[in-house]
């Protein structure tokens, strides 16, 4: 792939991080796709680790999985909702995976006993990482650098997008830098010089941005944008405001306000064809009629940081917009959770998720959770670990299996009723895996989308109303069906397995209003204007008891 007639957008950033890169990027795709173009799109993150899937979610926010089973930055999480298009291996690269790529190729000798340099060899990587992403003729690839200009592990990254307008022409290149306009309330001023700075420090590497996107509390004025153009050596109408607003789903038609589609449509040389927003402006207005009231309550280990459950945030505002609910999503930190304070906590929940989650810590509160929502019949959804608890809860208070717990938790329980498979065959990649019960990790991981067959007359089938689904899994242990006839004799439905019925993805309780648990995350497949079934049905439920005056 020459990439000759593939338009690149490359979207940096100043002044300090969290401005929105993300967001900024899949707004623009999300323009461009409405004006009929086929768009993708890439995240290049400069930390070292290879890929997010070891990083603790309180540090980075949460690992986004892809359907080809790829852990991702979250802002891919993002491009999807936005976009409304699969991405996979080739939309996320770390300098960790770039600089593996290289060692390996050293190890191999594709240098031929050379010197390994930045320059050449990881650039070069680099820019092949980015060509790579387009598998599909697309008009326009979207690229965005992690991280803030100045960074010295960005620097790579950098002078890789620096080289590609020389590859691949001045007109199939355009660079946009998202910046940060502060508002000083004692002076009453907005101020540039940030920004003035930070298009100063990427110009001193060689990149002048074609456009300077400015992060502020308020619009910017006329006289402002001069002065930013002015410095910043760039078009006065290349200058433009990325204001603040109520709902990040009214991005996009800002920006189209600010006329941000059409001046890159005009500098790309792209067709003229004015964008279709209408499923964003029904969206937007559907957002602020949403009818306040019901509220959820998330009981996990890392509600400290609301980024660790992005994806499940939206997936449960996605359920609103459905149900014409706003849902007040209350996060309840698990390891604070015990049979004393339970019910002050969670008496006025409409309805209770358990997300998922990896190792102990937290794990008892959320199985009180479970317990909670099962005798208080208040709708119930547990997300992978989730579901666990939900079993574990089960098993012991209904099913009289008093010792059940996870393996994961206590390798030495009597009654393991989730636990670590050895060996299952891989469906998807048609093949059997097998995982060391000895190794500190549990070794493979079911990762990415696999197929679930649904019984009919559950809950399940009754959101989905299909007999097969694909959803997106990303965990170590499994539902011991050893069990499973205890289970059944108790009330305990599998609604949902695998094609060859060893695998269980789905249980639900009878005589329960709402109460489901799943062993994947079926968050990562919502979307603003094609809500998750699952999540849709949990909030009607919440809503019809929220109906009822809980």
């Amino acid at each position: 792939m020459s990439g000759k007639k593939t338009k690149f957008i490359f979207i940096t950033g100043g002044v300090l991080s969290s401005l929105g890169k993300g967001l900024a990027a899949a707004s623009i795709g999300a323009l461009l796709k409405a004006r009929g173009l086929n768009v993708t799109i890439q995240k290049l993150d400069p930390y070292i680790n290879v890929d997010p899937g070891t990083m603790n979610p309180f540090q980075h926010g949460e690992v986004y999985v892809t359907d080809d089973g790829t852990e991702t930055d979250l802002d891919l999480g993002h491009y999807e909702r936005y976009l409304g298009i699969p991405l996979g291996k080739h939309n996320n690269y770390t300098s960790g995976s770039i600089y593996y790529e290289v060692i390996k190729k050293e190890r191999r000798g594709d240098y031929l006993g050379g010197t390994v340099q930045v320059i050449p060899h990881i650039t070069d990587q680099i820019k092949e990482a980015i060509l790579n992403v387009v598998r599909n003729d697309e008009d326009v690839v979207i690229v965005e650098i992690g991280g803030t200009v100045g960074d010295i592990e960005g620097q790579p990254f950098l002078e890789a997008i620096r080289q590609m307008r020389f590859d691949l022409g001045k007109e199939n290149v355009l660079y946009i830098h998202l910046t940060l306009v502060p508002y000083i309330k004692t002076a009453g001023e907005l101020k540039t010089k940030p920004t003035q700075h930070s298009v100063k420090e990427l110009r001193s590497i060689g990149i002048q941005p074609d456009i300077i996107l400015c992060r502020s509390e308020m619009e910017l004025d006329d006289s402002i944008k001069r002065k930013i153009a002015l410095f910043c050596n760039v078009d006065p109408d290349a200058v433009f405001s990325a204001v603040d607003v109520k709902n990040i789903y009214e991005v996009p038609l800002a920006f189209y306000n600010e006329g941000i589609d059409q001046k890159i449509a005009i500098m790309l040389k792209l067709p003229a064809k004015n964008p279709d927003l209408s499923p964003w402006v029904e969206l937007v207005d559907k957002l602020k009629s949403l009818q306040p009231g019901v509220k959820i309550a998330i009981v996990g280990k890392y509600v400290d940081l609301k980024e660790s459950y992005k994806s499940l945030h939206e997936a449960l505002v996605h359920g609103g917009i459905a149900n014409n609910v706003s849902p007040e999503l209350i996060y309840i930190n698990s390891e604070e959770l015990n049979p004393e304070n339970i019910e002050e906590r969670l008496k006025d929940a409409h309805g209770i998720l358990v997300p998922g989650g990896f190792g102990h810590r937290g794990v008892e509160g959320k199985i009180l959770a479970c317990e909670y929502a099962r005798e208080k019949k208040i709708p119930f959804f547990g997300i992978c670990l989730g579901m666990q608890c939900a079993v574990i809860e089960f098993a012991r208070n209904v099913a009289d299996i008093k010792q059940a717990n996870s393996s994961e938790f206590d390798p030495r329980t009597p009654d393991p009723v989730i636990y670590l498979m050895t060996e299952w065959y891989d469906v998807r990649n048609k093949c059997v895996q097998r995982r060391d019960p000895k190794s500190e990790k549990g070794g493979t991981m079911r990762l990415g989308a696999y197929p679930c067959k649904l019984k009919k007359d559950t809950l399940a089938y009754t959101a989905y109303k299909q007999d097969l689904i694909y959803e997106r899994h990303r965990h170590r242990y499994e539902f011991n069906k050893k069990y499973a006839k205890q289970f059944e004799e108790n009330g305990l439905i599998l609604s949902g397995l695998s094609p060859d019925e060893d695998l269980v993805e789905i249980v639900e309780i009878k005589d329960h209003p709402w109460f489901v648990g799943c062993q994947f995350h079926p968050e990562f497949k919502s979307k603003p204007m094609d809500p998750h079934p699952l999540f849709v049905h949990f909030i009607r439920a919440a809503k019809e008891l929220f109906g009822k005056g809980r």
